[in-house]
């Protein structure tokens, strides 16, 4: 209890010194992956940038925009059964779920 006490006040904190915290967490994760995806030993092109974003809707389906494929799926009420239908929506799999949110993914060329 107090380590999972300690992590929540850390992430409080960190997102308060960040400012705006959905945006940032996403902007800093999606930083975190183009540096991994460039430190790869067998990058066959390097102008390839991946570029993610959060969608969350009401109900049990989340969908990625064109272009997009999910990555990860969330579902409300603590429901942790979710499958990935068509590689572009989230589907929350229990009889009882307020919101579904998915983590959307492209790679795109840079200039």
């Amino acid at each position: 209890m107090k380590s999972t006490c300690c992590l929540l006040i850390t992430i409080l904190l960190l997102q308060r010194s960040v400012g705006n915290t959905e945006c940032s967490l996403d902007s800093i994760v999606d930083e975190r992956i183009n540096e991994a995806l460039q430190d790869l030993e067998f990058n066959p092109s390097p102008r390839l940038k991946m570029s993610c974003t959060s969608v969350t809707s009401s109900g049990r389906l989340a969908s990625c925009p064109v272009g997009n494929v999910v990555t990860g799926c969330a579902c409300g009420y603590a429901c942790g059964s979710w499958d990935i239908r068509g590689e572009t929506t989230c589907h929350c799999q229990c009889s009882v779920v307020d919101w579904a949110a998915a983590r959307c993914c492209r790679l795109t060329q840079q200039g």
